[in-house]
């Protein structure tokens, strides 16, 4: 008999370690988990209930460790096809040196970089992403929709952050004058995004965020009147902020007034914001994100790429600030995968004043996963492993040579080397088994990333 709403068909993982990632942190040393259609049914010590209906798979995970999916809360995926290059610079002269090759993107490129983006990710345990994309040069396509229908095709749960940009170099800005948008042009093509894309309703598999792209690279009338757009039409708000003490400098000269006063003044805190790197934070401005419950993502390895510094996670999370981890455009982080900032975001912030103190394992492993929930504003669906919850979840294995001598699974997860990952569900839906996606063909989709990398190049060079 098929499955129906009224009984829909059951995954049954059993024998396995357990970290929900719930508020009281449960974890069961040998546990289950029941999943029943699109929803996580129970979750809990020892063998699944017996009796139950329509179980049309039972996995045995001795050896392994069940969490529920990671979650990516800041990534440019575009840039997978400019990956090594300007390797040794500061983020300003970074991006002065990349947005020439970035501004001739078209949607063939944006749609292989996000697919080789979201593959990276997805098969690394990652199931649920996010895009900010905010270079949109004129003529060159529906670049937000390839990004989506990427997400589609390799099956992920996904946060299309739509930003724009309108300060090109002819306004003191970065990036050249044909790669940005008009101040009434961002925003109209920003709402219709949100009309074509954006789905609010339970289980969604797209939502989409408003998201100029930073301080240096968009008007003040474009980050006020945005705010209003994303409140107007109920979405979340999203940007880059206090990244780099170059950014706080230039916000003291342009404006008179530091990046979180800034956002402040522009509409720009709130429980619907959340914001990227957040490095430079003095104690007044975590004051501000805790008092407005405005949420950061986390990008250890990108900050530590371009010597950005280190945030104030611990302080962060101290005063209750939503923080959630994100793999940054992979032209700041080449591994393009979310396990990395697990254990960097670790070992990073002790290299920070709280030293030992400043993160634990499980600590890393809630950014990853429920923070990220909490900063999408999905926590009620996803980032824990909870009766009613969507059943997101990664089953990772624990028992090989990388793993086996390490008593405490979710130490080896978030200390160890890369966890392979037998089985990865978004929805009840497999995505990834024993390594590798079942959505996509990797080997096809590294050979057109690879192409569309050498087109771009040969595009920049004026050979196309």
């Amino acid at each position: 008999m098929a499955a129906t709403a009224e009984r829909p068909a059951r995954i049954v993982i059993e024998n396995c370690a357990v970290a929900t990632v719930d508020a009281r942190d449960t974890e069961y040393a040998q546990g289950h988990v029941v999943v029943a259609g699109q929803v996580i049914e129970s979750v809990g010590e020892g063998k699944a209930p017996e009796g139950l209906e329509n179980v049309v798979r039972r996995i045995d995970g001795t050896g392994h460790l069940v969490t529920p999916g990671l979650v990516n809360t800041h990534h440019h995926f575009y840039q997978w096809l400019t990956r090594g290059l300007a390797t040794d610079h500061n983020l300003f002269d970074w991006l002065v040196a990349l947005y020439p090759t970035w501004a001739r993107i078209d949607e063939p490129m944006v749609h292989a970089a996000a697919q080789g983006s979201l593959a990276m990710m997805a098969r690394g345990g990652v199931t649920t992403a996010m895009d900010h994309h905010y270079v949109f040069p004129r003529g060159t396509g529906d670049l937000a929709g390839a990004i989506v229908r990427a997400a589609r095709e390799t099956g992920v749960r996904f946060t299309l952050a739509r930003g724009s940009m309108d300060r090109g170099e002819s306004d003191g800005g970065l990036p050249p004058d044909f790669a940005v948008e008009s101040l009434d042009g961002a925003l109209a093509a920003t709402e219709r995004t949100v009309a074509r894309h954006h789905d609010a309703s339970f289980g969604s598999m797209t939502q989409v965020a408003v998201a100029p792209c930073s301080p240096f690279s968009v008007s003040t009338e474009l980050m006020r009147e945005g705010a209003g757009l994303a409140r107007r039409l109920g979405v979340r708000l999203h940007t880059h902020g206090s990244e780099t003490v170059e950014e706080e400098k230039f916000c003291h000269e342009l404006f008179g007034m530091g990046p979180t006063a800034y956002f402040e003044s522009t509409g720009w805190l709130g429980e619907d914001v959340w914001m990227a790197h957040c490095v430079h934070m003095n104690d007044a401005d975590i004051a501000a994100f805790a008092r407005t419950g405005t949420g950061v993502a986390h990008c250890p390895s990108s900050n530590a790429r371009l010597a950005a510094g280190i945030a104030r996670v611990p302080d962060m999370l101290a005063a209750g600030i939503p923080v959630g981890l994100g793999v940054d455009g992979t032209a700041s982080n080449e591994s393009g995968e979310l396990h990395t900032e697990l254990r960097n975001a670790l070992l990073v912030n002790r290299l920070g004043p709280h030293r030992e103190a400043a993160l634990t394992a499980r600590q890393a492993l809630r950014l990853g996963t429920h923070g990220g929930a909490r900063v999408l504003g999905r926590e009620a669906e996803i980032g824990s492993l909870e009766p009613g919850k969507l059943a997101d979840l990664v089953l990772w294995r624990m028992d090989t040579l990388a793993h086996a001598s390490i008593a405490d699974p979710v130490a080896a997860l978030v200390l160890g080397a890369a966890a392979p990952v037998t089985l990865s569900l978004v929805g009840g839906v497999p995505v990834v088994e024993d390594g590798r996606l079942l959505t996509v063909d990797e080997d096809a989709v590294a050979r057109t990333t690879r192409d569309e990398a050498r087109r771009l190049a040969r595009v920049t060079a004026g050979e196309e």
